[in-house]
């Protein structure tokens, strides 16, 4: 009886692969995301885009749209590292104030934030939270500093985000400087856009004359925020919390775009990204999304920043 069986299977299996030699065999892609932001040539959002109006390469290799929302209302997960080094810590009392009417204007049920703050080491004042109560109290708890680890923030900033889903953005106050020497600004852009973390640097300015100002340091933040597909802004006119005002209309008015990737060039590890409006002009529209991503495994973690947090 079991060797009629195992005959009949065998039979069975032999008219199936008959009909279909070659079965359909489909390997799914990762979908890549991409919060896309766009501007008019003043400046103003540009909003009504709709999916037949974008188009998208990878490594100059056009891409098929799968999922397009306009003005996303995903869940966000944000980090907030506040420089508190000796150059920018004289303002503490606005920082703290600013970034709470922040926090408190931006964070929805649904979101979550965490802070952090730098100078001569990272330190996690409040892991991810949606309480307000919780933000309120690490942010004062605020405390200075004679370095600047920004690179460290930003890669440990950013190790912490890969971990979550979603949109996720790390929010920079900082004068720009860097003298702590641990992370350079190619291992700390890298990692954000292996965490596929959006940047937006706001940069405190303490000095005016260009002989007290850290130019290089400011370059670095506007462009790690031009790569990564966020924005910088200058807490001058208006003043801290006119930048972070910005920051949250930025972030409520993005446009998401997805798509599998294939036909991809074979041997790359950083696959380049473009994003297209063709009907407009050239000069028209100002087109921010993250520059790409890593397809290859990302290196061993480093350590976390020390976590000041009592919970």
């Amino acid at each position: 009886m079991a060797r009629r069986l195992v005959l009949a299977f065998v039979v069975l299996a032999r008219v199936l692969y008959a009909q279909d030699p070659q079965p359909d065999l489909r390997i799914e892609s990762k979908l890549v995301t991409v919060f896309t932001n766009v501007t008019d040539a003043t400046g103003a959002i540009v909003g009504g885009l709709t999916k037949d109006d974008f188009k998208i390469y990878e490594d100059s290799r056009p891409q098929t749209i799968a999922v397009f929302e306009r003005q996303s209302e995903q869940p966000l997960t944000l980090t907030l590292a506040i420089d508190t080094s000796g150059s920018t810590f004289k303002d503490r009392a606005l920082e703290q104030d600013a970034s709470k009417h922040f926090l408190h204007a931006l964070v929805r049920q649904q979101d979550q934030a965490s802070l952090l703050e730098f100078s001569d080491d990272v330190r996690l004042l409040t892991s991810f939270t949606n309480k307000l109560s919780q933000l309120d109290h690490a942010l004062a708890n605020l405390r200075g500093g004679n370095s600047t680890a920004m690179y460290d923030a930003i890669y440990l900033g950013s190790q912490s985000l890969a971990r979550k889903e979603g949109r996720k953005v790390l929010v920079l106050v900082s004068d720009g400087g860097d003298t702590a020497k641990s992370t350079t600004y190619a291992e700390a852009l890298e990692q954000a856009l292996r965490a596929e973390v959006m940047i937006y640097s706001i940069i405190d300015v303490p000095i005016e004359a260009s002989a007290g100002r850290d130019l290089g340091g400011e370059h670095a933040l506007i462009t790690l925020a031009e790569q990564t597909g966020g924005k910088s802004f200058y807490a001058d006119a208006g003043g801290l919390d006119k930048a972070f005002s910005q920051v949250s209309d930025d972030l409520r008015t993005q446009y998401v775009i997805g798509y599998y990737p294939h036909n991809q060039e074979p041997g790359r590890a950083f696959h380049r990204i473009t994003v297209t409006v063709p009907r407009a002009a050239a000069d028209a529209f100002n087109i921010r999304y993250r520059t790409g991503y890593y397809a290859d495994a990302p290196a061993k973690p480093r350590h976390s920043p020390t976590n000041t947090n009592p919970d």
